[in-house]
């Protein structure tokens, strides 16, 4: 890993607010993860202290607030259902609770988006996973988080993604 997860990395100027929720939403889960604190105390956490502020010095952009919120209520709401999925498309000797915290927040909250937003094209939801992916990891970590994706948004939007050979796991 290249940072520590919790800390919100400043984002590339470009990057637009509903990016910066989905960084935000990943740190979010893994801080849940890490501290086993309620979905809604987190997300209360982040909105009035991280997300727009300065910290140690750094200004962060103000990330898409609400779609935030959205994104780390719903996965974790549905955190059983992601898992199925997640687990499904994962290879059987990487068994999810294998995988680095940071990796499933990442997986998760992606699954959600595909499964619960179907007003996001499946492609922009993959792309920004492994672009968050990317953030964190150096290795193969991103390969992975495109195959998984790939998998469930061809179970889920096989319309979208053109429904074609799935290929084998991630």
């Amino acid at each position: 890993m290249t940072g520590a997860p919790t800390d919100l990395t400043p984002a590339p100027p470009r990057a637009g607010r509903r990016s910066l929720a989905r960084l935000a939403a990943v740190q979010a889960l893994y801080q849940i993860e890490l501290t086993g604190a309620p979905a809604g105390s987190v997300i209360a956490e982040f909105t009035a202290h991280r997300l727009g502020k300065e910290i140690d010095g750094d200004r962060y952009a103000e990330a898409d607030r609400s779609f935030f919120a959205e994104l780390v209520g719903g996965a974790s709401e549905h955190r059983g259902q992601l898992d199925g999925m997640i687990s499904a498309a994962l290879p059987p000797e990487w068994p999810l609770d294998r995988l680095e915290r940071v990796l499933r927040g990442i997986l998760r909250v992606g699954a959600f988006e595909l499964c619960h937003r179907g007003d996001v094209p499946a492609r922009v939801v993959i792309n920004e996973y492994v672009e968050i992916a990317h953030a964190f990891f150096e290795g193969k970590e991103p390969g992975m988080v495109n195959g998984v994706l790939d998998c469930i948004g061809q179970l889920l939007r096989p319309a979208e993604l053109g429904g074609g050979d799935r290929g084998g796991g991630a």
